[in-house]
């Protein structure tokens, strides 16, 4: 009986040590070409992200003082709840990754971003990928103040 125990601990501690951790899909259906193509959203998005501007809405500047509120952004005659929570809260995390913990639809839009910026607007990927850095920076220091 106590062989079986430690089987079934030992099959329990696999499933947890093998088990992938992905981000949430719940923004898999979001168009990520129309807001590239879109020119007045893509700046927003951009501006917010780098904390040079304003966010699209009063929450997401709210969001981007504070770090933890839920917000929603009207786009495209909907509202996009927590978009820009995905872009501000993991979007360091992805890049400095390279996507690792994506799905398949994510790796997509990660690399159509990614394309986009660096063909059209190489010197703003640059500069997104040195704040992701720096952000890297700041998240890991924080982390280890806790520990």
């Amino acid at each position: 009986m106590i062989r079986l125990s430690y089987i079934v601990l030992i099959g329990i501690a696999l499933v947890c040590v093998l088990a992938e951790e992905f981000y949430s899909d719940q923004y898999d259906n979001v168009d990520i070409s129309r807001i590239l193509q879109n020119d007045k959203l893509r700046e927003e998005y951009y501006n917010c992200y780098m904390e040079t501007g304003p966010c699209p809405t009063e929450d997401a500047k709210y969001f981007q003082e504070e770090g933890k509120r839920e917000f929603y952004v009207y786009y495209e005659n909907q509202y996009i709840r927590n978009f820009l929570y995905l872009i501000l809260e993991v979007q360091s995390e992805v890049m400095q990754t390279n996507c690792k913990k994506c799905n398949e639809r994510q790796k997509e839009m990660y690399a159509e971003t990614t394309k986009w910026y660096t063909q059209n607007q190489p010197e703003k990927w640059e500069a997104l990928m040195a704040k992701s850095v720096e952000d890297m920076k700041k998240k890991n220091a924080a982390l280890k103040l806790l520990k």
